[in-house]
């Protein structure tokens, strides 16, 4: 089961420390793998994928792109599609076979998506986050209660953390989305690992 999920954060580094910090957590152990890049061209997003998908396939990791159906479907990887995104039904008919990833904050909104054609729903958020300036809290009941409405994987993302991923014991989560708490760590190997360690004991 794939349960360690790195949403990637580029800010601050430059090009080649980010590449080698994504490379560590491939080698910590991540199980997938998603490329947010919100505020470069395409030409830039598509240039950083080519180099990450390289790295993700030497680990057997699959790669998603966030929202850019376009890209996705030219270097063939999974892709994460939000509410103002092409539609899911749409993407599914231009990649029947990728991964195709969802949002969902309700029941209602993850049976929709999974009927339309996602792989895969992202939750949350668990815990206030600083990658988004809006954050809606998401309790691990309704988290539990859209896991128990559908039949593919639910991954708790939001502000989850090495020290508080213990919210989600007991619960019936697939896997959790991190971004800075790998991304940002200062040994990004070793916490990679740790945390991968921590979920298998809390997700069984």
């Amino acid at each position: 089961m794939k349960k360690l999920y790195l949403v990637t954060n580029s800010d601050n580094y430059t090009e080649s420390e980010f590449l080698e910090r994504v490379e560590e957590a491939l080698k910590g152990g991540i199980d997938l793998l998603q490329l947010r890049e919100k505020d470069k061209s395409t030409r830039e997003v598509l240039d950083l994928a080519i180099k990450v998908k390289s790295l993700a396939d030497s680990f057997n990791v699959p790669l998603i792109i966030d929202d850019r159906v376009s890209i996705a479907m030219a270097i063939n990887t999974g892709v994460h599609v939000g509410k103002s995104d092409l539609p899911i039904r749409y993407v599914k008919k231009l990649m029947p076979d990728n991964i195709i990833g969802a949002t969902a904050k309700t029941v209602e909104t993850a049976k929709k998506a999974q009927s339309d054609g996602a792989s895969y729903l992202g939750v949350g958020a668990i815990f206030e986050t600083a990658t988004k300036v809006k954050t809606v809290i998401t309790s691990v009941d309704t988290l539990n209660s859209i896991k128990e409405n559908v039949d593919i994987d639910v991954y708790a993302i939001g502000g989850l953390t090495f020290a508080n991923v213990d919210i989600l014991k007991g619960s019936k989560v697939d896997g959790i989305c991190v971004v800075r708490e790998i991304m940002n760590a200062e040994n990004v190997f070793k916490r990679t690992r740790d945390l991968k360690e921590k979920i298998n004991q809390i997700l069984v």
